[in-house]
């Protein structure tokens, strides 16, 4: 299977989740065995030699790839939730949307100090979510080396948000 297969598997909605927006659905992928097994064989083949210690995950398409993952290279994963999903005390941070702001949370205990992380996510965009989830874990001490995400959109210049970290996506989408 290649990335061609991949990029059919991925559902486009447009429209969504406002008029002018043409929405990459990852569901899909899951619907597709092949597919997913794709995607999950591309990430261990990416990462196994890489100096990651654990892995982090933004709610919650970002879960489903994570979670395999850091299963199949024995890693820790920590999960990034929105705002008042996790009970006990977190590390926060706010970053702003085309429409208003939204805060990303992690566990403080969960965050291992002095450990190099993964951050994954379905789709990288502009690098919001991804830039606010390095600093809840530059607050635990911890260095984001590594960004994925299934889908870029490189258009929208999240290199520049995310530098000096290396970004990895499977699967291109540029503006028409």
């Amino acid at each position: 299977m290649d990335s061609e297969i991949l990029d059919k598997a991925i559902r486009r909605v447009p429209d969504f989740p406002k008029p002018g927006i043409l929405f990459y659905d990852i569901t899909s992928i899951f619907t597709n065995p092949e597919a997913f097994q794709y995607c999950i064989n591309q990430m261990v083949e990416i990462y196994k030699d890489k100096d990651i210690d654990a892995i982090a995950a933004i709610e919650s398409r970002g879960f489903l790839f994570a979670a395999p993952l850091a299963e199949r290279l024995g890693l820790p994963f920590l999960v990034i939730r929105k705002k008042g999903k996790l009970p006990g005390e977190v590390y926060s941070c706010s970053y702003a949307l085309e429409y208003g702001t939204a805060t990303i949370e992690a566990h403080k205990s969960d965050i291992l100090s002095g450990k190099n992380y993964l951050v994954i996510d379905d789709l990288i965009a502009t690098g919001g979510t991804f830039s606010a989830s390095r600093n809840i874990l530059e607050q635990g001490g911890a260095k984001v080396t590594d960004f994925f995400g299934v889908i870029g959109l490189p258009d929208l210049n999240y290199e520049k948000i995310l530098a000096p970290a290396r970004i990895t996506t499977l699967i291109n989408y540029r503006g028409k």
